[in-house]
């Protein structure tokens, strides 16, 4: 059902792998490319500002209510987090400085994986920063 909806939104995922859909699974497999263009297409949603608005906003609420404070992002990124063992993800929206929105993806799958907070937040700095 899911590899349906991709295609019928244009999206191919040759590497997906759905076990059990949690996430959770050792066997799941999604690559950051496609995660891209999953939110690419939430943001052409009927259903975007729902969406959207369940995400932690950067600085304020949820897992990202204590990161970033004081910076230029701050307030202007909607971002999920995931950790698991030897996994760190982070995943969303940044309004760039200039107002232009861009999708961000990042997965770290490394035993070391829960030691690369700082490169996620390198990562969400430097998009609102450069606008790339």
């Amino acid at each position: 059902v899911i590899k349906a909806w991709l295609a019928a939104k244009g999206i191919a995922a040759p590497e997906l792998v759905m076990e059990n859909g949690s996430g959770l699974s050792r066997n799941e497999r999604l690559s950051a490319a496609t995660l891209a263009a999953v939110l690419q297409a939430a943001w052409r949603s009927s259903v975007m500002p729902e969406f959207i608005a369940s995400l932690p906003i950067v600085a304020v609420d949820g897992t990202m209510r204590r990161r970033l404070k004081g910076e230029g992002v701050s307030g202007n990124a909607h971002i999920k987090t995931g950790l698991l063992s030897d996994v760190r993800a982070t995943a969303g929206y940044i309004l760039d400085r200039n107002g232009r929105r861009h999708a961000v993806v990042m997965f770290v799958n490394h035993p070391n994986a829960g030691a690369t907070q700082a490169a996620h937040d390198a990562l969400l700095r430097w998009v609102y920063d450069t606008g790339r």
